[in-house]
């Protein structure tokens, strides 16, 4: 089929992921001409990864030039725009797992080349679980060790790659990062599903932390963004180490809006959670639930949510904040989409401050 231009109309997933995720590209580090470009040129969602690992690579070969002429800080910069490139290439290409993994691979290759390069450069980490391991990305901040330190969730279809605005915006507050890939996520998507009891695999992450002389252990903040957010008020209602919470647009009950959000996301949490068929993934969505949980959730906690959120309405914000024990902030973002990627001024800054000023006592 062709659009009213004569051009090869763009099939509903193409249209979907154009729609819903433009402003988490930008806002993530995507140059928008990069994003116009790329989409302008893809009408088919078979299409999609291959595009974008085109676009990363040519962020990767300018990284490496500039690399191999010492100029490390250029170089840093590349080679991040290259991995976040080649991540959104992957991030829901889970209908063919071998170029998703071909293109998951570069994400990794280029971010951990970034890595030592940035101004606050960071290393990456490996975290026992269940005779296992997790991987992290561990960024600390300038001044005096031990520093305190906010542990970061990501969500179904994020990896530890795509945080560097966020972490550089705590980084700058004096507070060192790790990001990790938790069950179903990133590097332990293949082998690891999707759990509910996410906690299970935060209390491995401040088991390490606690291993680590640098970071202070009596000052630990969690993070989440998407569903990551349901992740880290879940694991802040059993994970007691935690002094604070920022969660970012996560569900209360996933199953609750599993039926209506797009068949994107819907993919990616069956393949994610290893589940056969859709019915078993709607059984597996059952188990992520914050029901007779939220109430044991006693350290601060910061919840956002978008007011024109289609994908985490805001009602589960206001949900989660009405059942928590301990002291609450709620901020949801007049027209705010998903995560207010729209609108992250809003609370990307006020949030990082919050979390600042609770680490520091």
């Amino acid at each position: 089929m062709m659009d009213t231009a004569g051009r090869p109309a763009k099939d509903k997933r193409v249209e979907t992921a154009i729609h819903h995720w433009a402003p988490r590209f930008v806002s993530s580090g995507v140059p928008l001409t990069d994003f116009e470009e790329v989409t302008a040129g893809i009408s088919r969602w078979d299409e999609w990864c291959a595009a974008w690992s085109a676009r990363a690579a040519m962020h990767e070969e300018l990284g490496r030039k500039a690399l191999a002429g010492g100029y490390r800080l250029s170089a840093g910069e590349h080679l991040n725009r290259a991995a976040i490139c080649y991540h959104f290439g992957k991030f829901m290409f889970v209908h063919d797992i071998p170029q998703m993994r071909a293109a998951h691979r570069k994400v990794i290759e280029c971010r951990q080349l970034a890595l030592p390069l940035l101004p606050h450069p960071g290393e990456r980490v490996e975290m026992p679980y269940q005779g296992r391991s997790l991987a992290g990305i561990l960024r600390k901040p300038a001044g005096k060790a031990p520093h305190p330190v906010v542990v970061m969730c990501v969500g179904l279809d994020s990896t530890k790659e795509e945080l560097e605005v966020y972490e550089n915006i705590f980084l700058a507050r004096g507070m060192a990062t790790l990001s990790f890939d938790g069950p179903g996520q990133g590097e332990a998507e293949y082998d690891i599903p999707i759990r509910g009891d996410y906690e299970v695999a935060v209390k491995a992450v401040v088991d390490y932390v606690t291993a680590r002389a640098e970071l202070d252990h009596g000052r630990i903040g969690l993070w989440g963004v998407s569903l990551g957010g349901y992740y880290a008020a879940r694991s802040a209602a059993f994970e007691k180490r935690i002094k604070a919470c920022i969660s970012l647009s996560g569900p209360y009950s996933w199953v609750e809006t599993f039926d209506s959000r797009n068949e994107l996301s819907r993919e990616a949490f069956r393949v994610r959670s290893h589940a056969k068929d859709m019915d078993a993934a709607r059984e597996n969505a059952k188990t992520l639930t914050l029901e007779g949980v939220a109430k044991n959730i006693s350290c601060p906690i910061y919840v956002v949510g978008g007011e024109l959120d289609k994908l985490t309405p805001p009602h589960n914000a206001e949900r989660i904040a009405a059942e928590v024990s301990g002291p609450c902030e709620l901020l949801i973002v007049k027209g705010g989409n998903h995560v207010a990627n729209n609108r992250r001024y809003m609370f990307q800054t006020q949030t990082a401050d919050w979390m600042a000023d609770i680490l520091r006592k």
